[in-house]
């Protein structure tokens, strides 16, 4: 959640963030806030200065009743009664602004970094890395959702008469080739100085609304109803939440933590070749990095997160390109996302495996996440996180590419936790 104080202070900046956002009238949402908190910050002073004249009054009313004035203190006495009573009328009009002020504020994403590119879609983001040579496969290369069935590694029909579209069942050594992938993407997490969190999948309304999912994302997010309880669409939610109404110690930053866990989104709407097999699930798993860090480190955290996850990708062999997403297709909380697209060489196209974003003060001003500095004052923490890495996608990706006569040769990094080197 944006900062009063900030937009009031940049009001031309919020709107021109706004714009590049895309977001619907910019400048009377702004305008609204701005009134809203005059219109506070004077009923705040009018009912100060009502409680000083029924102080003043109690006092008189005292002094009168001691001295024997009963009937000059009656009179003061109802003049007070007046007082309380326009004393809550302000006070239930005061509510009113605030819930007014809150809720219209909960609508505004973050302001996204000046270097955002401008742009409405996908198309506009802004390659700024590519790794990797992309290898023409032979004309009878098959898809990953054929390559599936031809090994019986991955069954999605019976994923339908279980549940339905988007949650596939992995067997054998596609089951096998689930975990090793999880397991080595938490290998490398911990070994790069993450501590392992095994948080809940679900999580209450508070947590949803800490890091930004609610209520803008409400309608993509599973909802237990007799619990008021939301399935998590990423170990984002909870993790992040750890550190909500924490005051953390400046010296503990940055906080870094990892986690695997099952993802569930919604994914209403879609439809088409870009839902087909792996490529949008609505039940999928994938390892989450998450950092708590100091304002004024935040952004060089995001390019060691960001060359991190690319390390990854290298170390699997897959090419791959980075690239900066530009205002119009960025997440309502983030202030600079950096997408990684694995190419799928049977689909001839590329696919999202991970998001890294900074997200500066917008959640941790919902959290409530702090920290105290080296003077003693109590500062707004940044926060960050990126896929390390979602696994659908990588799966269609190794597939895809290292298929041959032979069969699929698994990454030689994978083999440890495979146990086989290639599925035939």
């Amino acid at each position: 959640m944006l900062q009063l104080q900030l937009i009031i202070e940049n009001k031309e900046r919020t709107i021109r963030g706004l714009k590049k956002k895309h977001f619907p009238n910019a400048e009377e949402i702004v305008e609204k806030l701005i009134k809203l908190d005059e219109e506070r910050r004077s009923l705040i002073k009018q009912s100060n200065e009502i409680k000083n004249q029924i102080n003043i009054l109690s006092k008189e009313i005292g002094e009168l009743f001691k001295s024997g004035k009963k009937e000059e203190a009656e009179q003061k006495k109802q003049s007070s009664i007046q007082y309380k009573s326009r004393e809550n009328e302000i006070d239930e009009q005061l509510k009113k602004v605030e819930t007014e002020l809150h809720n219209t504020l909960v609508l505004l994403p973050n302001l996204p970094h000046d270097s955002v590119p401008e742009g409405k879609s996908a198309e506009e983001n802004l390659v700024v890395y590519q790794f990797g040579e992309i290898s023409a496969l032979s004309e009878n290369a098959l898809c990953h959702w054929d390559l599936a069935q031809k090994y019986d590694i991955i069954d999605f029909e019976t994923g339908v008469k279980l549940t339905g579209s988007g949650f596939p069942v992995y067997k054998g050594k596609g089951a096998k080739l689930q975990r090793a992938l999880i397991n080595f993407f938490l290998d490398k997490a911990t070994q790069n100085g993450y501590v392992e969190i095994e948080p809940p999948i679900l999580v209450n309304e508070a947590s949803g609304f800490g890091t930004g999912q609610l209520p803008d994302k409400d309608g993509q997010m599973y909802y237990v109803n007799e619990d008021k309880l939301y399935l998590i669409p990423t170990a984002e939610v909870p993790i992040t939440n750890i550190y909500r109404d924490v005051i953390l110690k400046e010296e503990d930053l940055p906080i870094k933590n990892c986690g695997y866990t099952p993802c569930f989104r919604r994914e209403a709407g879609s439809y088409g070749k870009d839902v087909r097999g792996l490529n949008r699930l609505h039940q999928f798993d994938k390892v989450e990095i998450v950092q708590i860090a100091h304002p004024e480190k935040s952004y060089e955290v995001l390019e060691e997160m960001r060359e991190y996850v690319a390390g990854l990708l290298r170390e699997l062999e897959i090419p791959f390109r980075t690239v900066k997403l530009c205002g119009g297709d960025m997440s309502f909380a983030s202030a600079l996302t950096y997408d990684m697209e694995v190419y799928s060489a049977a689909q001839k196209r590329w696919l999202e495996v991970s998001s890294i974003s900074n997200f500066e003060t917008f959640q941790t001003n919902r959290l409530k996440c702090r920290f105290k500095d080296k003077n003693g004052k109590t500062q707004l923490a940044h926060s960050l996180n990126g896929s390390a890495l979602a696994l659908p996608r990588i799966v269609a990706a190794i597939l895809e590419n290292n298929q041959s006569e032979k069969g699929i040769r698994i990454p030689k990094v994978l083999v440890p936790y495979t146990g086989f080197e290639w599925i035939n």
